[in-house]
Formats: structure tokens, C-alpha cells, sequence
């Protein structure tokens, strides 16, 4: 027989051990640059995950633009307290990419024992963010542009819809400013480098720089000089010259020209279905990127953010991120995230499952986006961009237009002058970063 106080001893262990802790989850940083709604549905995304399970903790951490959130990332790496995530727009690729300081999202993926059929992700997202064919970052809010039109405006002036190519659209547009139906016809979106010059050559299937847009290398180099390109940028100079395209003043959302009734039409993004939602008080609708007559119109290119993991974090952590990412790759995650911020889903399944629903029954144009990157094969001229030095170079070919459209400068030899500082900003950055991607 035991002695008691030996007894006593061994219930007392039992005990404390049925009070001790559990394992603490893991817990890791998602520093991003989302604000306003659209920062609360990511609050909202980490919190399903966050509900889903109990290993892992993702804590969403709103750092201001995409660069600050790039700058302060650079900070926190070089002082060794970077995050787990970070979210890093479309342009910073080459950055993100070369910097030595990223794990790829499919290395990741695989080393965490998840079988993530990528081929399943829309061509143009994944090829954008895959290097030699595997996928460096994470896809996260994916958007494309296309054109909101004032119904109420194109009936006003006699029309049904926007026509498909540019050749119909123009006299419309003509039309609307000439029957006085709204003080302008279409605003100048801020981000038109993008939507006009970029989703224009990809649409119309004519590069924009060489080696398929930078994708086969940095020693790419711009040719949006030539060609049709040309004529599109004569075309948008004539607009804003007639006061048929109006440029947002200082301190303006262009968006908000579009939404308060200001002017009949806008090119941007899909994810403006918010802001149109829950400002316009008319009529709206939405149609596909408008085509030169005779094209066959490729699929448009991606705008908006991935997520990248960064180097330096213990297996654990790598876990978490990994299971975080496969949570955001699931379907139903897909569709939530597609209907409640108006950024695409970013495979086919999620597109499939939202129609299957009968959501683009009630929302057409929130198809429109899918159906655009979708749309055909991608060429080596709608594969996307890969442009070093990206932000500083969007700049000068921003101001090098806009003094055409100003009647500064010939068109011609602002496009020339955009090329020739453009392929100067690419001659560094190849320089910086020679025998790299």
C-alpha cells in the first residue's frame, strides 16, 4: 500500500497538470495597405481565418500607403523586426523579388505540405506573380479597369450602351458633351498610365517595352513610342482639348466626378464598385475596356497587391503563414472576398462557384472584370508588366503626357521623351541588379 502523503502527492500533479496552459497559437504580423472599408474587410478576412482554428493568430496591421508600407518594411528587415506578411502592390515585383529577402509563396506552399493546384488561378494573375513558372507571392486583391457609364446620360443623348470599340465610343462621347446631357463626358482617371496606355496595349495586343513587357529579362526597354499607341494618346489629348475628357482638379477624387453625375463616364478599376455603390444616385452600368475597330481584344492586365513572406522567422511562424495562405486560397474565401470588395476572385473555381450562385445574375457587372482577364490566351503583350524602377518611371511617363495633353509639347515627342527617361530608369535598375531576374 502507497503512504498517503505519496497519494496525495500524485493527485496534486494530476491537478496541476489539468490547469496548465494550453499552447499558446502562433502568432504572426500581415502589415498592409488597406484603409477605410476596405481595411475593415481585411480586419474581417484575418478574423474568419483567426475563428477557423486555434493554432494561429494572424494580426492585420494597417501601415499606411503601398509606400510606406514598402518603405517601412525595408526599415523593419534591415532592423530585423520585420513581419511575417507584408502586402506589396503589382508594381514593386522587381523589388520584392530581387531584394533577397522573400520566401516564394509556392516553395512555401510546398514545404508546408500544401498541394495548391495553381493552375487553377487565373492565367493573368499567377503569370504576373510567377517567376520560371512558380508563384513568388501570394495573390491578394487582384483588380483590372473597366468602363462605368451613366446610364441615365447615354439614354439622355440617345444611346442604349457604350460602343465596343474606341471608333463607336468617340462619337458618343461627342455627342453627350454636344447635347450639353452632363458637363463632361468621361473623367481622366488618376491612375491612366495603367488604364490607358498599359491595359490599351495589352487589350490590343502591342507591346508596350520589349522581351514580352520585361517579363524575359531587365534588359527590356520601352517602345509605346510607336504604333497605335500613339494614336491613343492623340486621341485622349483631343478629348481633354474639347472639354469632352475632364481632368480631376487638386484635391478631387476622379471617381467622384463620375459618382456625384459630374461626367457620364470613367475608366477605372473594378474595385471603384464600391465607391459607385454607395455614391451614385442615377442609373449606372458597366461595360468591357473599349477596342480599336478590326481587334480582336486580348484579356486586360492586373492591378492591386499580393502578399510576400519574408525571410528570418522560425518554422512555426512559416506554418501559420502557409495555413493562412491556403485559407485564402480556398473557394469560398474567394467568393466573400469578390463580392464583398469588388476586387476579382483569383482562381476559376471562385468565379465558377459566385455564377453557380446567381450572383452575376444580380450584379452583372461585377463579371465583367473576370470575364476580361479571362478572356482568350494571354500574348507576350497581355502577360503583364515587369518594369524595374516602376514607380519613379510611371511618374515621368505621367508628366511627359500630361504636358501633351496641356498642348506643351507634340505628342509624338512627348512619348519619345517618356521612352527615352523611362528606358534610362531601366538601364539602372538593370545595373543595380545585374544576373538577377
Amino acid at each position: 500500500m502507497r503512504p498517503i502523503h505519496a497519494v496525495l502527492a500524485g493527485v496534486g500533479a494530476l491537478v496541476l497538470a489539468g490547469l496548465s496552459p494550453a499552447r499558446a497559437a502562433t502568432e504572426i504580423e500581415f502589415w498592409h495597405a488597406m484603409s477605410g472599408a476596405l481595411g475593415e474587410r481585411v480586419e474581417e478576412i484575418v478574423r474568419k481565418f483567426n475563428d477557423s482554428q486555434k493554432d494561429y493568430v494572424v494580426k492585420a496591421i494597417a501601415k499606411g500607403s503601398y509606400d510606406e508600407v514598402l518603405n517601412g518594411t525595408i526599415a523593419a528587415y534591415r532592423a530585423k523586426r520585420q513581419p511575417e506578411i507584408v502586402q506589396s502592390n503589382e508594381r514593386s515585383f522587381l523589388t520584392m523579388v530581387n531584394s533577397g529577402a522573400i520566401i516564394p509563396t509556392a516553395e512555401l506552399m510546398a514545404q508546408q505540405g500544401y498541394k495548391v493546384d495553381w493552375s487553377n488561378f487565373i492565367k493573368p494573375v499567377v503569370s504576373y506573380y510567377a517567376v520560371d513558372g512558380k508563384l513568388q507571392a501570394m495573390p491578394f486583391n487582384s483588380s483590372t479597369p473597366i468602363l462605368f457609364y451613366n446610364r441615365d446620360h447615354f439614354k439622355a443623348a440617345g444611346f442604349d450602351k457604350p460602343g465596343a470599340t474606341w471608333q463607336e465610343l468617340e462619337p458618343q462621347l461627342d455627342a453627350i458633351k454636344a447635347k450639353g446631357v452632363s458637363k463632361c463626358a468621361m473623367v481622366l482617371p488618376g491612375d491612366y498610365e495603367w488604364s490607358f496606355l498599359e491595359n490599351y496595349s495589352a487589350v490590343n495586343d502591342i507591346p508596350y517595352a520589349t522581351k514580352r513587357n520585361g517579363m524575359d529579362g531587365l534588359d527590356t526597354s520601352f517602345v509605346f513610342n510607336k504604333g497605335k499607341l500613339v494614336g491613343q494618346v492623340e486621341r485622349m489629348k483631343r478629348l481633354v482639348g474639347s472639354g469632352v475628357m475632364q481632368i480631376a482638379g487638386q484635391g478631387v477624387i476622379p471617381v467622384q466626378l463620375f459618382t456625384s453625375g459630374e461626367c457620364s463616364t470613367i475608366i477605372a478599376s473594378t474595385a471603384a464598385h464600391a465607391a459607385v455603390v454607395a455614391a451614385a444616385r442615377f442609373e449606372w452600368s458597366a461595360a468591357e475596356l473599349p477596342y480599336e475597330q478590326g481587334v480582336s481584344p486580348k484579356n486586360s492586365v492586373i492591378g492591386g497587391a499580393a502578399l510576400w513572406t519574408l525571410k528570418g522567422h522560425t518554422p512555426e511562424k512559416y506554418k501559420a503563414v502557409a495555413a493562412f495562405y491556403n485559407f485564402l486560397a480556398q473557394t469560398d474565401t474567394q467568393v466573400w472576398w469578390h463580392q464583398a470588395t469588388g476586387y476579382v476572385p483569383v482562381t476559376v473555381a471562385a468565379y465558377e462557384a459566385a455564377k453557380a450562385q446567381g450572383y452575376y445574375d444580380k450584379n452583372p457587372t461585377r463579371a465583367l472584370a473576370v470575364l476580361q482577364l479571362m478572356r482568350g490566351t494571354p500574348s507576350d503583350n497581355s502577360l503583364g508588366f515587369r518594369i524595374g524602377n516602376s514607380n519613379q518611371i510611371n511618374v515621368a511617363i505621367m508628366e511627359e503626357v500630361s504636358a501633351a495633353f496641356l498642348g506643351r509639347k507634340p505628342v509624338q515627342q512627348a512619348l519619345d521623351e517618356a521612352v527615352n527617361r523611362g528606358n534610362e530608369a531601366l538601364r539602372r535598375y538593370e545595373q543595380l541588379n545585374a544576373g538577377k531576374k
